[in-house]
């Protein structure tokens, strides 16, 4: 697997947090192995408590896989701090378990990396699972602005402009090189270095917007996260969502959280609030689309978004917080 002997630090490693998707982590490894021939690296495995025998078919299969098997789900975030701490390489590539490997792909986005060291982040190209652009990749930072646009769905009605879907760089054909505020997670190549001054993601995001805040971060510190087009995989996303209602609360409380911590202290509070209307509009919308077409689907998402907007109480101000520790008398 790995160009390493036990007494070589490797190039690269590469960190695969898993929770219950054993078969597409399972092709994800392989793919690694497959299509990864210039640079010497690890794979680290971090099975989230999933108990479904992800941890002995890669043990089985690839023995050369280091897992991690945790005793409960500590979320994205955590994970990949905790593998990390075992980690050898100059680099860290986090590389989501739903995704394939295509044409050297980490090969090239190290090769990148050597090409542009002054970026620190790094991040390739992914696909859907029909080969069609994923163009989540990478994304622009929240903005008030921006907060406007996506609560009224102004980026989604007009997806190709770059001044009402900033956070989508609305307009970008995503085959040239750039600097970019954000790279995903799913395919994210991080100096070493620069991942423990930042001491990692924070714990606190259990899933969803860790990559954000930490670019962001390091950003703050000189990092200039570059995106490359040369280096792709494929990205089945969302392959281990939980119930919709519970993905959509995760999604906006990692929302609410980056806009506590990167928007202006003028406009956090307002792009709270605005943020908080999302389902609200969300709901309202399906429900007259849905008397208009009289359409079962329609209704369903109405429904989805009504139980997200009455339990707005448990994301708009953020993550949850742990409570403080009581004094001792």
């Amino acid at each position: 697997m790995s160009s390493t002997d036990s007494n070589t630090a490797p190039g690269v490693s590469i960190i695969v947090v898993n929770y219950r998707t054993r078969d597409m982590t399972l092709e994800c490894l392989r793919s690694i192995v497959r299509e990864t021939k210039d640079t010497s690296y690890e794979i680290l495995l971090v099975d989230n408590a999933s108990n479904d025998g992800t941890v002995e078919a890669v043990s089985s299969e690839l023995p050369d896989v280091r897992c991690i098997p945790l005793s409960e789900n500590v979320g994205f975030a955590r994970a990949n701090n905790i593998a990390s701490k075992q980690a050898k390489g100059r680099l860290l590539l986090l590389l989501n378990p739903d995704t394939v490997v295509l044409d050297c792909a980490i090969d090239r986005l190290i090769a990148f990396s050597s090409k542009r060291p002054q970026a620190k982040i790094w991040g390739g190209q992914s696909l859907r699972g029909d080969l069609s652009l994923d163009p989540t990749s990478c994304w622009g930072r929240i903005t008030l602005w921006s907060v406007i646009c996506r609560t009224f769905g102004v980026d989604t009605a007009f997806p190709h402009s770059s001044i009402l879907n900033t956070e989508g760089y609305g307009g970008w054909d995503r085959l040239t090189e750039r600097e970019v505020d954000i790279v995903c997670g799913c395919f994210m190549l991080i100096d070493r270095d620069l991942w423990e001054r930042l001491r990692g993601f924070d714990g606190i995001f259990f899933m969803y917007g860790e990559e954000a805040d930490f670019c962001l971060r390091a950003a703050k510190i000189g990092a200039r996260p570059t995106f490359t087009p040369d280096a792709t995989i494929i990205h089945y996303s969302g392959a281990s969502h939980q119930v919709e209602v519970e993905r959509i609360i995760r999604g906006l409380s990692a929302r609410s959280e980056l806009i506590a911590r990167h928007l202006s202290p003028a406009g956090r509070q307002l792009g709270l609030f605005v943020n908080s209307l999302l389902p609200l509009v969300r709901a309202v919308g399906y429900s007259i689309a849905a008397r208009l077409s009289r359409r079962e689907g329609m209704m369903a998402r109405a429904d989805t978004w009504w139980k997200v907007w009455l339990r707005r109480s448990t994301w708009r101000s953020g993550w949850p917080r742990a409570p403080a520790p009581q004094a001792s008398h």
